[in-house]
């Protein structure tokens, strides 16, 4: 049995959210079209919907109550605001999910982002933009009164905060002045007994520190870092001695990790080649306790939120995804030694035999490097299109392509097509020297790595004159980047939400990505120039392959003139390009009916475009 994209996306998928001591996970479900809030009270009990919103939502328990701290945005427009939802009447389906006014105003003003950190006994902790629509400050609010504390307002994009679970301390993580870096600030919410309000615990140097937890009630915290190491491993910090401390070190591949609230027990996720192997360990030593076996090769995120513990430390609820697993939730019961139970089944909704299961590749490049890549092999032999080769290009780009589940890519592969989605110079997962290796005016490095994926095509056994690129976000720019630079390999391109300007980019994103964004391309006062070299615009005479582009009309990053002005431009050129614009989307189509609709005309593309007489009769 073969697989369409209606097919693909119609199927439902699951992620957790949050747990609570009693087993209820507080889970995504995209029945609906887009992620609403369900709660889940164990393997065999009926889902309770919550929520029925215009736009996917997130949410976390609120400690001690029946109660969710819901975030939500208008057509992804990612200004995020906080609702609260009352969970009384909601067991066994006797409320309603609600609507918006169903949910009780906490923090909103549409003009500003307000994001979700972390929650507390009776307050809720959150980053916003609305002092200076620029920088971010850290918020403390009492649910109950209203009443709230700036306790961070030293400028910089916050990315991530937690608060201890006295509330004295907030940890904030802050994007960094180098390319792909963190800072983290500590914060004093009671200045007069100790000193100072905040101060940095990092320096400026290019190293990560991310996921930054409390270790239970010891006033001190894990993070994965990178700050002397090529590759992420586990450290902690204590404010009593006032020092770093090594837990568990990498030995081969990238670290995560998530400590219980009571600080006994930390669950550590091993990144191989994009697969997750996950193991407790104890949270003093750092000492490996068990492994945690997975149901398949795949990844833990899915593709957010992290793994959460329920605040009594006995449960983990965590999501996962694989090629054949579209995404569940799966609790793990850490008193018992007992495996994972998956509280959700997604993959009943697919027939194994039509799945495509990728082999993982390393693709030599002319400098020297090795390129990482999935390849994907067509479920549908004999096709009008076999032989062809569609690349997948990721986001970020500090972002990885991991073994996960992708109805686009299983489309691709039903309709004949063998995929490759690499992880070109730039991508996170292989260690700071690989992720390093496209800043700023190398970022053409990366381009070139798509030249060396077309290269080994022929190994495959793939015809070089039949190659499509397929990317999102900055796997958008990559695609207007390679036809543009490169424009006698590529038969097709297919830019979802991409930049065709690193200058119009940075000109017009929301002012508090600018600089964000700048460490990583280059900035406009010093770097204008290359930036204009680099940019897919600046050589799109040279573009002579058809485009299709998909882009949201509310994108608060890549803004849709990006789209418009490529597009434009192409055309003018007497060169193919069609053009959707939808009106309720943001940075990407978050509703499903919008993506039956994109994807259904953008594959249906690829196949018109990559079939044996089409392809070739273009090629010089």
């Amino acid at each position: 049995m073969g697989l369409d994209i209606t097919t693909l996306l119609e199927i439902r998928t699951w992620r957790a959210f949050d747990v609570d001591d009693e087993g209820r996970v507080l889970a995504g479900f995209d029945e609906t079209g887009s992620v609403q809030l369900v709660e889940l009270a164990g393997p065999d009990a009926r889902p309770v919907p919550l929520t029925a919103l215009p736009g996917a939502c997130r949410g976390r328990y609120l400690p001690g109550e029946r109660a969710v701290v819901v975030e939500h945005d208008d057509g992804g427009n990612e200004r995020g605001q906080l609702s609260l939802l009352s969970l009384d009447g909601h067991r066994d389906g006797q409320r309603a999910p609600v609507d918006l006014d169903g949910l009780a105003p906490l923090v909103r003003d549409s003009r500003y982002v307000h994001k979700l950190l972390d929650v507390l006994p009776g307050r809720v902790v959150y980053a916003t933009n609305r002092r200076n629509e620029i920088d971010f400050d850290v918020v403390i609010r009492n649910v109950a009164t209203g009443v709230e504390e700036v306790v961070y307002d030293g400028g910089g994009m916050a990315m991530s905060g937690t608060a201890s679970s006295d509330a004295r301390w907030v940890l904030i993580t802050l994007a960094g002045a180098a390319p792909m870096s963190d800072r983290l600030v500590l914060v004093d919410t009671m200045p007069e007994t100790a000193g100072g309000h905040f101060r940095e615990l990092t320096d400026d140097r290019p190293s990560r520190h991310e996921g930054a937890r409390w270790i239970g009630g010891r006033h001190a915290f894990s993070v994965a870092s990178d700050d002397e190491t090529d590759l992420t491993g586990i450290v902690r910090f204590d404010l009593a001695s006032d020092s770093w401390q090594p837990l568990v070190s990498p030995t081969g591949h990238d670290l995560a990790c998530w400590p219980s609230p009571n600080g006994r027990l930390l669950l550590i996720e091993s990144n191989d080649d994009g697969v997750s192997r996950l193991a407790l360990h104890d949270a003093g030593s750092g000492e490996r306790l068990r492994e945690v076996d997975l149901p398949a090769d795949g990844v833990i995120t899915f593709p957010q939120p992290d793994p959460v513990w329920s605040p009594d430390s006995r449960l983990v609820a965590i999501s996962f995804t694989a090629p054949g697993v579209p995404g569940d939730v799966l609790l793990l019961d850490t008193e018992t030694d007992g495996p994972l139970v998956a509280l959700t089944s997604s993959a009943d909704q697919l027939p194994a035999d039509a799945v495509s299961i990728p082999s993982s590749h390393r693709v030599p490049t002319p400098d020297g490097e090795q390129v990482p890549c999935y390849v994907y092999p067509p479920t549908t032999p004999g096709s009008s299109v076999e032989g062809s080769a569609v690349i997948v290009i990721h986001g970020g780009p500090e972002a990885q392509a991991r073994l996960s589940f992708s109805p686009a890519v299983q489309a691709m592969t039903a309709a004949g097509h063998t995929v490759l989605v690499p992880n070109v110079r730039g991508s996170v997962g292989y260690g700071k020297r690989w992720y390093s290796a496209d800043d700023v005016h190398k970022r053409l490095d990366s381009v070139a790595d798509l030249a060396a994926l077309h290269e080994w095509l022929p190994t495959l056994g793939l015809d070089p004159a039949r190659v499509a690129l397929w990317g999102g976000s900055y796997g958008g720019y990559m695609v207007l980047a390679g036809l543009a630079f490169q424009p006698q390999r590529w038969a097709a391109g297919v830019d979802i939400v991409g930049i065709s300007s690193l200058v119009t980019f940075l000109q017009n994103t929301s002012p508090y990505r600018r600089a964000a964004r700048e460490r990583e391309y280059g900035s406009l006062e010093t770097d204008l120039q290359f930036l204009r070299d680099a940019s897919p615009l600046s050589r799109v005479g040279a573009i002579t392959a058809p485009l299709f582009v998909i882009h949201g009309a509310n994108d608060p990053r890549v803004p849709l003139s990006e789209a418009e002005q490529l597009a434009a431009a192409v055309r003018e050129n007497g060169v193919e390009c069609e053009l959707l614009v939808y009106p309720d989307e943001g940075h990407g189509l978050a509703k499903r009916a919008n993506r039956l609709d994109a994807y259904s005309k953008a594959l249906a593309f690829l196949v018109r475009h990559l079939e044996p007489g089409a392809a070739r009769a273009r090629t010089p």
